[in-house]
C-alpha cells in the first residue's frame, strides 16, 4: 500500500517541480529570443543609420551584416540547452522526490503500524478471556444434572472473567488517552498528595500481603492532571506489591535538583531480568514468570500507561533492577514551585 502511495508521491512532486522548471525555461527561452531579436534589429538599424550618413545615395544597399541564419541557429542551441538542463532536472528531482516522498510518508506508515499492531495485540487480549467464558457457559449449559451450587461457582467465575475484560477495556481506552498530551488542563497539584492516594487505593492489596508502604516525598508542587498522575504511581505501586514477597517493604523517595523533582519508587520484589528491561514500557509486553515462584496476572498495560503519562507531563521514567534484588523505578518531574 506504502509503495504505491510513495509513487503516487513522487509523481506528484515531479510534476509539480517540472511544471515550475518548464514555465520558467519557456519565460526565459522567450525573453532571451525576444532580446536576440530586439538586437538584431537595433543593429541592423544603426549600420544602415551610419551607412546613410557616410553616403550620399538616397535609397542605402542592403545591409547583410546580420545573418539570419545564425540568429536561428542561436535560437535552436538555446532551446536544446534549455532541453537538456530540464533533462538533468527531470532526473534528479525525480530522485529527491520519491526519497522525500518516502520521508513524508514514514511517519505515517509508522503510526499505521502501530494502530495495527494494537488493534491485533487488543484483539488477542480479547479474544482469550471470552473464548474461555463462552467456553465454559456453553459446556454447562448443555449439563442436565447441573447443580445449584454448581451454577452459582460458574456464574462467580464468569463475573470473575467479565471483571478481568472491563479491567482490560478500561486500561485500553486508558492508554489511548494518555497517548495525547493535555497540558490545558495543567493546575499546580501536590506530589506527596498523589502519592498518598495512590497507596490509599492499594492498601488493602498491601495489607493482604503483610507489605508496608514507606512514604518520605518531599511536599513539592507540580503542574499536571492529579487523576492522571494518581493512576501513574497506582500502577507503578500495583506492580510492586504484585511481584513482592509478604513481609517486605516499599520505599517512597524523593530528591531535589535544580527545578526537577526526583521521586524513587524501591521495592524487594523479584526484580526484572536484564533482557526485559528495555521492553517493559512496551503495550501488552509482559516478563517470563516461568523462574519465579509469584505467579500474577496482568495484560502488560499498566507501565505503557505510566510512560505515556509521564511523557504528557514533561518528564522522564528509569528503571534499575535486579533478579531477587528488587527493583527501582525514577521519575523525573519538573518543579513549578
Amino acid at each position: 500500500m506504502f509503495k504505491n502511495a510513495r509513487l503516487k508521491l513522487t509523481a506528484w512532486y515531479l510534476l509539480i517541480l517540472m511544471f515550475i522548471s518548464v514555465s520558467f525555461s519557456l519565460i526565459i527561452y522567450k525573453g532571451i529570443t525576444s532580446e536576440i531579436d530586439r538586437f538584431s534589429q537595433s543593429q541592423k538599424l544603426r549600420i544602415e543609420r551610419r551607412f546613410q550618413e557616410n553616403n550620399y545615395f538616397p535609397q542605402p544597399p542592403p545591409v547583410r551584416f546580420i545573418d539570419p541564419d545564425l540568429i536561428e541557429e542561436t535560437k535552436r542551441r538555446l532551446a536544446l540547452i534549455l532541453i537538456i538542463i530540464n533533462g538533468g532536472i527531470f532526473f534528479i528531482v525525480g530522485s529527491l522526490s520519491y526519497f522525500l516522498a518516502g520521508k513524508t510518508l514514514r511517519p505515517i506508515q509508522a503510526m499505521v503500524e502501530e494502530q495495527n499492531r494494537f488493534i491485533s495485540d487488543a484483539s488477542h487480549e480479547f479474544r482469550t478471556p471470552l473464548t474461555a467464558l463462552k467456553s465454559s457457559l456453553e459446556v454447562n449449559l448443555r449439563d442436565k444434572n447441573l447443580l445449584l451450587e454448581d451454577a452459582k461457582k460458574i456464574m462467580s467465575e464468569s463475573i470473575e472473567d467479565v471483571n478481568d475484560l472491563q479491567r482490560l477495556s478500561d486500561s485500553l481506552l486508558n492508554l489511548t488517552q494518555y497517548q495525547h498530551s493535555n497540558t490545558k488542563f495543567f493546575q499546580q497539584v501536590s506530589i506527596k498528595k498523589i502519592i498518598n492516594q495512590s497507596i490509599s487505593k492499594l492498601n488493602n492489596q498491601a495489607l493482604n500481603k503483610k507489605i508496608k508502604i514507606i512514604n518520605k516525598v518531599s511536599d513539592k508542587k507540580i503542574s499536571g492532571i492529579e487523576f492522571d498522575l494518581v493512576n501513574a504511581f497506582t500502577n507503578i505501586l500495583d506492580n510492586a506489591i504484585k511481584y513482592s514477597p509478604n513481609g517486605t517493604t516499599i520505599f517512597f523517595t524523593s530528591r531535589t535538583t535544580d527545578s526537577q523533582l526526583n521521586i524513587e519508587i524501591k521495592d524487594q520484589g523479584i526484580g526484572i531480568d536484564k533482557k526485559d528491561l528495555p521492553n517493559i514500557f512496551d503495550r501488552f509486553y509482559r516478563v517470563d514468570q516461568s523462574r519465579s515462584k509469584i505467579k500474577v496476572t496482568g495484560y502488560g498495560l499498566g507501565l505503557s500507561i505510566v510512560k505515556n503519562v509521564i511523557d504528557n507531563h514533561h518528564g522522564k521514567i528509569l528503571v534499575n533492577s535486579k533478579p531477587n534484588k528488587g527493583t527501582t523505578f525514577i521519575i523525573k518531574l519538573p518543579i513549578s514551585g
